[in-house]
């Protein structure tokens, strides 16, 4: 995926074809944005999608998990993968049932992931994970033991044939129910942090957190 190029054929947006985006920059705002992805592949002739959490380090998307992950242990096979992320912003309410849609943001990436062995660029990619749901906190915790760090595998996916797709505006009714006594429009929709529940066995000394931190949330 170049600074900004034409899509491969499987990339290619062919649905709502001027919703495409395949611009690099464009691609990373959503992936820098969201923190739950969508991993598609196929086991022995089985066909998975599991959601999980990521983060992107450079021209990389990381994942991670146990070592016993049975979708880890696939895809460090070098088997095809897709990955999908998506950022929903609205729901788009139409005059007409028909027309009715939602206002989202979206990345595709396919290729085949490797393993992230480098003891440096494992510790890294843990940080950049850490540091993805909530800035600065890796900073602030206990770093992995040599055990903990046995008992988690990380890959690494290269962000290269990937597209992104974007959806935003209000509906759009046909012409013959404008006049329909109906509402129509956006209604947007953003994630909301809520108030931390501490654990309650910190000690006295201990600053709380500052949900401030949480950009994404607010």
């Amino acid at each position: 995926m170049s600074e900004s190029n034409a899509p491969t054929p499987r990339t290619r947006v062919v649905r709502e074809a001027q919703r495409g985006i395949y611009d690099r920059d464009a691609a990373y705002k959503i992936l820098d944005e969201g923190f739950i992805c969508h991993v598609g592949f196929v086991m022995e002739e089985q066909p998975y999608v599991i959601p999980t959490g990521y983060a992107r380090h450079g021209n990389e998307l990381l994942l991670h998990g146990s070592s016993a992950s049975r979708m880890l242990r696939t895809l460090r096979g070098s088997v095809d993968v897709c990955v999908t992320v998506t950022l929903v912003d609205g729901l788009v309410l139409a005059r007409s049932a028909f027309h009715h849609s939602v206002n989202y943001r979206s990345v595709m990436i396919l290729g085949k992931a490797r393993v992230v062995s480098d003891p440096a660029e494992k510790m890294d990619a843990l940080r950049c994970f850490t540091n993805h749901v909530v800035p600065g906190r890796w900073e602030e915790v206990r770093q992995p033991t040599e055990a903990e760090l046995k008992q988690t595998e990380v890959l690494a996916l290269p962000i290269e044939e990937a597209s992104a797709k974007v959806r935003k505006g209000p509906p759009l009714d046909d012409e013959e129910d404008m006049e329909l006594p109906v509402w129509a429009g956006v209604v947007p929709l953003r994630p909301v942090a809520g108030d931390p529940v501490e654990a309650g066995d910190r000690p006295p000394e201990t600053p709380g957190f500052d949900l401030r931190r949480l950009t994404r949330f607010r």
